[in-house]
């Protein structure tokens, strides 16, 4: 009775698949944990940043921590505001509102307002109206624009258009060209607390940082299988 023995003789062909998706899965991991890490320190920042309230005084937002809470005075100026279009809110579509605050002789700086629901036309667009002309007290955290995953999710503002103009993510180079005046390349997210404002339930940006974590495991995970597969698909049976 002839018995047959399996002896480990890879396919060298098969061993270069087997090392280039490794090679794939294992960057894909390490890609994913440093977007974890990153984000955990800007939900660290996040909730540090308001552990104390600065006075902004004429300083520009950019010398500040990001998500630093801050008071700043200053007047809002209701006759030019922005629409940021494509804001979800627990599923709903809406806009998030842009309000230019002056300060003398600092920068604008846009207010984010926070969010109201989209009414349904967009032809018909929602009623922003502020006061403006009395100079007051506002306290938020420095934040950045929000910034759009494909560039084809990107509109500045029309300059033809009527204010409040719709925009949706642009940079502040193109807000501040639609405004005719320098603005702050950050923006203020206006406290939940204070009024002149609508939906503000800011909340650290982006995805947990756990769920990055967890997708790098995920690609390791692949990496480890697929090693596991050559191993076993290279032994074959060889006659005694």
């Amino acid at each position: 009775m002839i018995l047959a023995r399996r002896a480990f003789t890879p396919h060298p062909g098969f061993t270069l698949l087997a090392l280039l998706l490794c090679a794939v899965f294992i960057r894909l991991g390490l890609w994913q944990w440093h977007r974890g890490i990153v984000r955990q320190a800007d939900w660290t920042r996040f909730a540090r940043g308001a552990d104390a309230l600065v006075t902004l005084g004429d300083r520009d937002l950019a010398d500040l921590p990001l998500f630093q809470r801050v008071s700043v005075t200053g007047t809002l100026d209701g006759g030019h505001q922005f629409l940021l279009d494509n804001r979800s809110y627990q599923g709903r579509a809406g806009y998030e509102v842009l309000t230019p605050l002056k300060r003398g002789a600092a920068s604008v700086l846009l207010v984010d307002r926070g969010w109201l629901p989209f009414s349904g036309s967009r032809r018909t667009l929602p009623d922003v109206t502020v006061a403006g002309g009395a100079a007051l007290t506002l306290t938020g955290r420095a934040a950045n624009l929000p910034s759009a995953g494909l560039a084809s999710g990107r509109a500045a503002p029309e300059p033809s258009a009527p204010w409040p103009k719709v925009t949706s993510f642009p940079s502040a180079d193109e807000l501040a060209l639609a405004l005719g005046e320098p603005i702050e390349g950050r923006i203020l997210l206006l406290d939940a607390r204070s009024g002149f404002g609508y939906v503000r339930d800011w909340q650290p940006p982006g995805i947990p940082p756990l769920r990055n974590f967890s997708y790098a495991i995920q690609w390791w995970c692949f990496a480890a299988l697929t090693l596991i597969a050559w191993a076993v698909m290279s032994r074959r049976n060889r006659p005694a």
